[in-house]
């Protein structure tokens, strides 16, 4: 996650990448952009239902011109 001044998505969202794949999910879990094997999919989906509190409390640091805070990737 990171500030996209001006940027394309106006929706709360992420950016994933795996395997040099890379791919915009939105907070709910939709795919916004890009593809990804279903099996990463599936677990970013899951990574993103897990996190959505500190997903959407970084999204509103952003909003305001603060630094977010790391959240843990998958293991």
């Amino acid at each position: 996650m990171y500030s996209e001044p001006n940027g394309r998505h106006n929706v709360p969202h992420i950016h994933a990448e795996y395997q040099g794949e890379k791919a915009v999910f939105g907070l709910d879990g939709e795919l916004i952009e890009g593809d990804f094997p279903r099996k990463q999919r599936k677990m970013v989906e899951a990574w993103i239902t897990i996190h959505e509190d500190d997903l959407r409390a970084n999204w509103q640091l952003l909003l305001e011109g603060q630094q977010y805070f790391k959240i843990p990737p998958l293991q």
